[in-house]
């Protein structure tokens, strides 16, 4: 956390923080652009940031690509805001992205986190049953885990596996999984309170994917980062994975209890 406040304190790269929020996925070129600030110093300011943790890189082909990560804002938050009047700060700034909202063309999620753990012992807990029940709130997901088959959510241990659509698109073991999202359901609206033309609406969005990268850090640890990305503009979808949406945990709350139970043996209480 002190890190992240000392990375937060300099203009210049709450200025790349600002970016992202904007359109998360850049490069350095992309960064660059339009500033009157060297590559090197946005490199150095990108370094800081990452080293705090505010972003997180992926390599795709020659070059890296950098998101806005949200745990330490997250932490922060916990920390801070739930002190003080945290409805209230939620409504004002509800109220500020309400009436300063545009479109975002392309909204994507990132989250990185390091867990005390192996990279097969993470891969079981993405990809086997038994092991996802215990952290999805009671769902299980069922798949062979090759390119192209389906993704089965089983709701309770007794119930029939339904395929929403998921699909597998990357399955790299101990590396990388990559898998389309499912839409809204019936029971979202339900949940959510939302009319039936609400949920219409929602059923509009094209599907997005979701994908973890894991990496070995150091001896004993595992960085583990969630890209969840290639939503439809201004999508409802992100904001609910994004734990947005009253009722929804999302993939913060999500992750923090997959964490919880490989470090600790249970996960955290739904």
């Amino acid at each position: 956390m002190d890190d992240a406040f000392r990375a937060l304190a300099d203009p210049s790269r709450r200025r790349l923080l600002d970016r992202l929020n904007d359109r998360n996925g850049q490069t350095l070129r992309e960064l660059c652009d339009g500033l009157a600030t060297s590559r090197q110093a946005v490199s150095k300011h990108l370094a800081v940031l990452e080293a705090a943790h505010l972003v997180t890189s992926i390599r795709r082909g020659r070059e890296k690509v950098h998101y806005l990560n949200a745990a330490p804002i997250n932490a922060i938050a916990d920390r801070w805001l739930s002190r003080y009047d945290r409805e209230r700060a939620a409504a004002l700034a509800d109220l500020s992205t309400a009436l300063e909202r545009q479109s975002m063309e392309s909204p994507a999620f990132v989250y990185t986190t390091y867990v005390r753990t192996t990279p097969q012992r993470l891969w079981a807990a993405l990809t086997e049953p038994a092991f996802t029940r215990r952290y999805w709130g009671g769902v299980a997901l069922a798949s062979d885990w090759q390119v192209g088959s389906p993704v089965l959510w089983q709701d309770t241990p007794d119930g029939e596996p339904r395929d929403l659509g998921q699909r597998v698109l990357v399955a790299e073991p101990y590396r990388r999984l990559s898998y389309s999202w499912h839409g809204f359901q019936p029971e979202h609206a339900e949940h959510f309170g939302w009319s039936p033309e609400q949920l219409v609406a929602r059923l509009g969005e094209r599907r997005s994917k979701v994908t973890f990268e894991i990496e070995p850090h150091g001896d004993a640890a595992v960085r583990l980062t969630v890209v969840h990305d290639d939503f439809s503009p201004d999508s409802e979808m992100h904001r609910a994975i994004s734990g947005q949406l009253d009722g929804s945990g999302g993939w913060p709350e999500l992750l923090a209890s997959l964490k919880t139970l490989l470090e600790t043996g249970e996960p955290i209480p739904a």
